[in-house]
């Protein structure tokens, strides 16, 4: 199974939806990476967008308790999303689920109130 640790903050507030019985939470993290350097010799950095999903007690929480601008320090499961649109293309995709998760720094504007 292909595991991913990945540190980063939320780009928004996660995005909580229930599914039948399931509940379900998404979540955007961004995460700037090193790219090399500009032609003045300068470093340049990109920025990185992966979605993650939770489900269950673990996407109430992070649903409850996360707001943009948090850090968390993520390992997630890469999951296959194949499937085929409405038009009969097959679409490949990827999830990444969250398996366990760690509290970083809060967003700017949260202030020192850790109630977590």
């Amino acid at each position: 199974m292909n595991r991913l640790f990945f540190s980063g903050r939320a780009a928004s507030d996660p995005d909580i939806n229930t599914h039948g019985s399931t509940t379900v939470t998404r979540l955007r993290m961004i995460s700037n990476e090193y790219a090399g350097k500009d032609g003045d010799g300068q470093r340049k950095e990109r920025q990185v967008s992966i979605p993650f999903s939770a489900f269950g007690k673990q996407a109430e929480t992070i649903a409850k308790t996360v707001s943009t601008g948090d850090q968390l320090v993520i390992e997630a499961n890469i999951r296959n999303n194949n499937y085929t649109d409405g038009e009969g293309k097959e679409r490949y995709e990827y999830n990444f689920e969250i398996v366990t998760f760690e509290y970083g720094a809060k967003g700017k504007g949260k202030g020192g109130d850790d109630s977590r």
